[in-house]
C-alpha cells in the first residue's frame, strides 16, 4: 500500500522508485524456493537466508537472471509472430473452426514457453543455490561458469 501511495502522489519518478524497488525484491528472493527446498525455514527466514546468499556471493548472479530473461523475451516475440501468422493464415480460410484452433494452438505455445521458462529458472536458481552453499557443481552445468556466477563482490 505504502508502494502504491508513492507511485500515485509522485507520478513519474514514483513509478520508477517502486519498479527499482521491485527489482530488488525479485532479485533478493532469487533463492527463496531452493531455501525453502533445501532446509526447514519459515518464509521470511527463506527471504532473509536468500538476501544473504546474494550478499555473500553477489557476481554475475543477476546477469544470469537476465540472460535468461532476455532469451526467452526473444524466444516469446517469435512464438507470438508465429501465432499471429498462423492465426491469420487461418483467417484467410474464413473457418471459424480452424480460427479457434489457431487461436487455440497460439495461446498454448506461449504458456508452454511460459512453462519452460519458469522451470528453467527454477532450475538454474537451484544449481545456483547448491553452489552457493556447498560449493558444488550441478551435474549438467559447468563448474568454472557456476564459479564465475559467484564470485564475491568486492
Amino acid at each position: 500500500m505504502i508502494l502504491r501511495a508513492i507511485q500515485e502522489r509522485v507520478g513519474f519518478i514514483g513509478r520508477i522508485i517502486v519498479g527499482l524497488l521491485g527489482v530488488g525484491w525479485t532479485i533478493a528472493t532469487y533463492l527463496v524456493v531452493p531455501v525453502l527446498v533445501a532446509r526447514d525455514v519459515g518464509p521470511i527466514d527463506a527471504v532473509k537466508e536468500s538476501a544473504k546468499l546474494l550478499k555473500k556471493t553477489w557476481g554475475e548472479n543477476v546477469i544470469g537472471q537476465v540472460g535468461l530473461g532476455a532469451a526467452f523475451a526473444f524466444i516469446f516475440l517469435g512464438v507470438i509472430l508465429c501465432g499471429v501468422a498462423v492465426v491469420a493464415a487461418a483467417a484467410l480460410t474464413q473457418s471459424v473452426f480452424l480460427i479457434v484452433v489457431a487461436l487455440v494452438a497460439a495461446v498454448l505455445a506461449v504458456g508452454i514457453t511460459g512453462l519452460v521458462q519458469s522451470a528453467l529458472t527454477g532450475i538454474y536458481a537451484a544449481a545456483l543455490y547448491r553452489y552457493a552453499t556447498t560449493g558444488e557443481g550441478t551435474q549438467g552445468f559447468d563448474a568454472q561458469a557456476m564459479q564465475l556466477a559467484f564470485t564475491p563482490k568486492k
